[in-house]
């Protein structure tokens, strides 16, 4: 069988993101109501408690009693209606495995397969912004001569000597300010001066790291872009092997429209194909999962004397028919998705098997059991109204072999089962 290509799996992989986060979110709201409903209920009981509880008479606290079992019933019941409305969905789902794709154009259109360069911004924007330059210092203001008031009157006849020595003490103190201030001046000048060495060096060392980071991260950019550039001539070179029908584009682009097909979560499908350029026939085998891992619980609910939440089951024949229908519904919906995929009209037609793996029972290996072996051409199975078909009904009419109980892993035997 085919082996998927680098684009195929490129493509599955983002499809299979994109489901688990949008299971996740879906997951995540149904618990959020459910946590809410109980939450809010239990926060309820407890605020009743506490508030008159310490002074409560014999009959409020039997009332009390009463609310908060109302509210614990109410919780349960609210957990049980979202179990119910979550199996609800799983059924919707595994039921209309036709239906879902009906209304989806399986064709890819391979362009939207081509990425778009988007860099990153540069991640040290730090190193783009200059070291701010140091401050010049403002120097102290050069100390002033304040020479004393002469002496006047009486006092300047017999006080000029002293007022000298006052004059002599005021210039020897102006004379040290002055040399403190040249000291201090020059130190500042100094200190300044070794500030913008420092800086420079700096900003030297920062322009160097700024200068490596630049060609770190365009050469970041240049290998984004090579392997952009080659993932996009891979589609380009998909296109134009596809147009000529070579085998192995033809395969890719069956597994990018396999992988572009969305199961329910507990009906995952496995597939694997050949294509037979001799006869233009696609051979198709689909593995689906056991009736084992499809949920058999009919309903959910709650018993009150035990405070358990319990699950009936469904009918055997419930289940029987359940199964049977995904298993009719998968055969005819992948032939509808490969033939409406192929605009080209390159597969003209397919051979498909559809069944599952279990462990045999008398040797204890894994065992392929075929359910359904069809073999369909283009121009017939294009002509049908899939959405007024019975698919049971399609495959009888494609002469297809189709087990009696698939439920009960009643194998078919695929030969002899006619050709396209």
């Amino acid at each position: 069988m085919a082996r998927r290509g680098f684009l195929a799996e490129l493509n599955r992989a983002i499809q299979t993101s994109a489901r688990e986060a949008d299971r996740a979110r879906r997951r995540r709201e149904r618990e959020g109501r459910a946590i809410q409903r109980t939450a809010e209920q239990r926060r309820k009981q407890e605020a009743q408690l506490r508030q008159q509880a310490a002074k409560a008479s014999a009959a409020e606290r039997r009332r009390l009693e009463k609310e908060a079992a109302a509210a614990h019933l109410e919780a349960r019941l609210a957990e049980v209606d979202d179990l119910n409305a979550e199996l609800q969905e799983v059924y919707a789902e595994i039921d209309g495995l036709l239906a879902a794709t009906l209304s989806v154009d399986d064709h890819i259109d391979l362009e939207t397969l081509k990425q778009e360069i988007r860099h990153p911004p540069f991640d040290r924007p730090d190193l783009e912004r200059p070291i701010p330059t140091p401050a010049k210092p403002e120097p102290p203001e050069m100390p002033a001569l304040i020479e004393p008031d002469a002496p006047t009157g009486l006092r300047g006849l017999f006080g000029k000597r002293g007022h000298a020595k006052r004059l002599e003490e005021a210039r020897r103190q102006h004379e040290a300010d002055s040399l403190e201030w040249k000291e201090t001046v020059k130190r500042l000048e100094a200190e300044y001066e070794a500030a913008l060495e420092a800086h420079d060096r700096d900003e030297e060392r920062r322009l160097v790291q700024l200068e490596a980071e630049r060609a770190r991260y365009a050469k970041d950019c240049e290998v984004r872009e090579a392997k952009i550039a080659e993932e996009n001539a891979a589609v380009d070179k998909l296109a134009s092997n596809l147009g000529y029908g070579v085998v192995e584009a033809v395969e890719e682009y069956v597994a990018i429209v396999m992988s572009n097909s969305v199961y329910p979560d507990h009906f995952p499908v496995i597939t694997e194909f050949q294509f037979d350029p001799a006869h233009a026939e696609l051979r198709v085998r689909a593995v689906a999962p056991g009736p084992a891992q499809v949920p058999s619980i009919k309903a959910y609910k709650y018993t009150k004397a035990s405070d358990e939440i319990t699950g009936s089951q469904l009918s055997k024949k419930a289940c029987k028919d359940r199964y049977a229908s995904a298993v009719h519904q998968l055969a005819i919906r992948i032939l509808h998705e490969v033939f409406e995929a192929d605009r080209r009209g390159i597969i003209q037609s397919i051979s498909l098997e559809v069944g599952t793996e279990t462990i045999h029972p008398a040797t204890g290996l894994a065992t392929y059991l075929p359910f359904v072996a069809v073999a369909s051409a283009r121009e017939t199975f294009m002509k049908f109204d899939l959405s007024s078909v019975v698919p049971l009904a399609t495959l009888d009419h494609l002469g297809a072999a189709v087990s009696k109980n698939p439920y009960e892993l009643v194998p078919i035997d695929p030969t002899g089962v006619r050709k396209a």
